[in-house]
């Protein structure tokens, strides 16, 4: 028997589809499942007619594998990843390649690296998106880890990968654990426009009182617009869904969303290297906000809900909403580019942000039209640090900016919460301005601690005190960051 390009261990729904997605590009694959029994009705299933074949040990997959052997993992993110890792070592050899195709801590993957290089093999860590479509017809890859498996592996994942204007939704990202830190911050920000279209679907529905039909059409012709994208126009599809009952199947699901962390993650991130990812933040917020489903009903009944009214144009609002979602929607990329921008600096990264937005125009969840103007931002400046500085997107925002402050005092005046849209906002008008309150704080932290500051009279790195009672004496405390 014909030896096989690639093991894949793993078949659930994105396992499976990874692998028919292989072998319809020409690769035999060696797939391997704990439960023998999901192995078998793979192979006997969908399977049939491909160039896949099905093994019931690991030491049968190592065996049906040509060298260097590559093996993908499709399992659960963190000990999984650990104890599968560790069942193959000693089945393999220097030089063979573990690829983790999860949604694993870049962390994880940081260590993972250090551990096969450390046995003369290699690791890469892979981020894959586009979901259950996406992996059978072509998701975005964003692999990472040990370069020399580059070479090895970079036939196989560009060819299943999608491709936009030919160019394949696969690019490498950077060493150690790179690709799944691009992946978490892809979803970082797709965690932020999903709140952002949720926030403008409840300030329609419930705000201005649109029907779930009328909200369907303006979201199919938005996404002919500036914001055509994969989440606009399945936001369409889904409000143009019928339940048995003829009914809108919206209305009849509970509002409380799920999460499995990787948004989480992209937060606690940006809060140890110091960026402001308000936006992401206030959507991981949002989330944990929707989970306390009951309380938000009682609080609803002992505290009511405002009484004002929109005496508003409805057509000139729906524009106006959608010139707010599209600026706060700019504002999630640039934080989120803010944040590779800075984790790049810290890790030791050479990430390629113009090939970053390449690799997401097609296959992912966050494919949208304007990560063509992203690349074109960093193909004009390649250290440019904040898209904001772009003048297509600087443009954009400022274009918007009326609309965008119209969109979210009607939501404060209704009582429609918009924390992802007003976080965007509140972000822009902060980083475009030159002189904030933050004196103000820092005269605060040396009143009450000693913290010192430095003034604006003064070279900077000097650091002064004030005795501010007349109590205090001359000590201070040291500096630190936090």
């Amino acid at each position: 028997m014909e030896n096989a390009d690639i093991g894949l261990i793993g078949l659930a729904v994105m396992g499976q589809n990874l692998a028919l997605n292989m072998s319809d590009h020409g690769f035999r694959v060696a797939v391997y499942n704990r439960t023998t029994e999901r192995m078998r009705e793979f192979v006997q299933g969908p399977a049939i007619g491909k160039a896949i074949i099905g093994v019931q040990t690991l030491e049968d997959l190592v065996g049906a594998l040509k060298a260097p052997r590559k093996i993908m993992l499709m399992v659960r993110a963190g000990k999984v990843v650990d104890d599968v890792i560790d069942s193959l070592l000693p089945l393999l050899e220097s030089g063979d390649i573990i690829i983790d195709g999860g949604n694993s801590k870049f962390t994880d993957t940081d260590r993972r690296v250090a551990l096969l290089q450390e046995k003369g093999m290699h690791f890469v860590g892979c981020g894959v998106s586009g979901g259950e479509e996406g992996a059978r017809h072509g998701p975005a890859i964003m692999p990472g880890g040990d370069e020399k498996a580059w070479p090895e592996i970079r036939p196989l994942l560009q060819s299943i990968a999608a491709r936009v204007d030919d160019v394949p939704c696969c690019q490498w990202m950077g060493s150690g654990g790179a690709g799944h830190y691009v992946k978490m911050v892809h979803n970082g920000i797709e965690y932020g426009d999903m709140q952002l279209i949720a926030e403008a679907y409840h300030l329609m529905r419930e705000g201005l009182g649109m029907n779930i039909d009328a909200i369907q059409k303006v979201f199919a012709r938005w996404n002919q617009g500036v914001l055509n994208s994969y989440l606009i126009e399945i936001t369409a599809d889904i409000l143009a869904y019928k339940d048995t009952d003829g009914e809108p199947l919206l209305d009849k699901i509970l509002d409380s969303a799920g999460q499995k962390g990787t948004g989480k993650w992209t937060g606690i991130s940006a809060l140890e290297l110091g960026v402001p990812l308000t936006l992401i933040g206030e959507a991981v917020f949002a989330r944990c906000l929707s989970a306390f489903k009951e309380q938000r009903v009682r609080a609803q009944q002992i505290l009511g809900l405002p009484s004002a009214d929109a005496d508003v144009d409805i057509d000139r609002t729906v524009d106006a909403i959608e010139q707010a979602l599209y600026a706060s929607k700019i504002i999630s990329y640039a934080q989120g580019y803010m944040l590779m921008w800075e984790a790049a600096q810290i890790y030791g990264w050479d990430l390629h942000y113009g090939d970053i937005a390449l690799v997401w125009r097609g296959g992912c969840i966050i494919r949208s039209r304007f990560l063509n103007n992203i690349k074109d931002a960093y193909a004009k400046d390649a250290h440019l640090e904040n898209l904001l500085l772009d003048d297509f997107f600087g443009d954009a925002v400022r274009v918007a900016e009326p609309a965008w402050r119209k969109t979210c005092g009607l939501g404060i005046e209704l009582g429609i919460p918009l924390p992802a849209m007003t976080a965007a906002l509140s972000f822009f008008d902060g980083y475009r301005r030159g002189r904030l309150p933050a004196n103000l704080i820092q005269a605060q932290r040396d009143y009450f601690g000693a913290h010192t500051y430095e003034r604006l009279d003064r070279p900077l790195g000097e650091y002064f005190h004030t005795d501010w009672t007349g109590e205090g004496g001359d000590v201070a405390s040291g500096q630190y960051d936090v």
